[in-house]
């Protein structure tokens, strides 16, 4: 759900002076459509496979297979009816293949905005243990194939990373407008998203930190056991637990993350294995001094990282972001030299 929060926050700026049409998929497109009504046509999107909480590499490759000749006769009728009824000037992708090649068909102007692009158009400043190093590689060629020829790049990032090539930018995370008004404060739970342990495996860990409320996301569930607190997921609450938090526990999704950066939180990660933006997102959050990147959630972990908190938080308060203002800047500017 990162790109389709992200999305929105663009798509709320570029409404104000543009029509705006939207393609998306899945869930994402389930969120759209209700902020915007008959402009969210839906595609068919490429999926992950996981077992044993990491990515299957054949698995996402057989499930996305499978599914590869129905998908591609939806999307195909959905390029027609775009083509016929809407006329843009400039198309926008989000690490999406349908507006890619929607515009080169048409040889309208593409500007990428996503996170993902920094591995191919940036120098990371990290080490890659030889495990990941496939990974690396892997990652970094899709991402080169993915959304290749666009006139601009825009890269959202909590970290800084030199740029290696040209018709790029590096700007702050997309937040959205819940998060930049959230007030706050620094509470005794700590709020852990997670969709990736099994139920009794986490409650078995927290439960050995018996001084401190755990506010879990992700089970979708609603209750209580000890210390541990499990949520349904709502904004208001999500946003209020997090705000308050003390810290936070999580795998490597960027979005999650930026937002806890942006708020000052210190970050226990443990990415998704075979999965290299997440490692990378974890490596930079233990780099910058922001929390601690984990290989797994381990009670002898989280109390080494809750005795380092005092100094993730003296790191974090240098941290600077000015909402979205950077982004909305140029891109604002680039709108206006392609067309103006």
């Amino acid at each position: 759900m990162g790109h389709a929060t992200r999305s929105k926050v663009v798509i709320d700026f570029l409404l104000k002076e543009h029509n705006v049409q939207v393609v998306s998929s899945s869930r994402a497109y389930q969120f759209l459509t209700k902020s915007f009504p008959k402009r969210v046509h839906e595609i068919k999107g490429l999926h992950f496979a996981y077992k044993n909480a990491q990515v299957s590499k054949l698995g996402t490759f057989l499930l996305n297979l499978q599914t590869a000749p129905t998908n591609l006769l939806h999307n195909f009728s959905q390029y027609l009816l775009m083509d016929k009824n809407f006329k843009p000037d400039v198309v926008i992708s989000d690490f999406e293949s349908f507006t890619y090649f929607f515009a080169k068909q048409h040889q309208i102007p593409l500007l990428s905005i996503d996170n993902m692009q920094v591995m191919d158009r940036c120098a990371l400043d990290i080490e890659i243990p030889s495990e990941e190093k496939n990974n690396y590689r892997l990652a970094k060629s899709i991402v080169h194939a993915k959304v290749p020829g666009a006139k601009h790049y825009f890269i959202s990032s909590f970290f800084d990373a030199p740029l290696k090539k040209k018709d790029t930018s590096l700007v702050p995370p997309i937040v959205r407008e819940a998060i930049c008004k959230a007030q706050v404060s620094s509470g005794d739970h700590i709020l852990v998203y997670q969709t990736s342990s099994s139920l009794n495996g986490i409650k078995k860990i927290l439960h050995q930190i018996r001084d401190i409320n755990f506010y879990v996301y992700g089970f979708n569930k609603d209750e209580q056991d000890k210390n541990v607190i499990f949520k349904l997921f709502s904004e208001d609450g999500f946003v209020n637990d997090l705000a308050g938090a003390k810290a936070v526990i999580a795998n490597g999704g960027f979005s999650f993350i930026s937002e806890a950066v942006y708020l000052k939180k210190p970050v226990y990660s443990f990415p998704l294995q075979n999965q290299f933006e997440q490692f990378m997102n974890a490596a930079y959050i233990d780099k910058l001094g922001y929390g601690r990147h984990f290989t797994e959630l381990k009670a002898d972990f989280l109390k080494a990282f809750l005795y380092d908190l005092d100094s993730f938080t003296k790191n974090l308060s240098t941290y600077q972001q000015d909402g979205n203002t950077v982004l909305f800047e140029v891109l604002n500017k680039q709108l206006e030299a392609l067309h103006p």
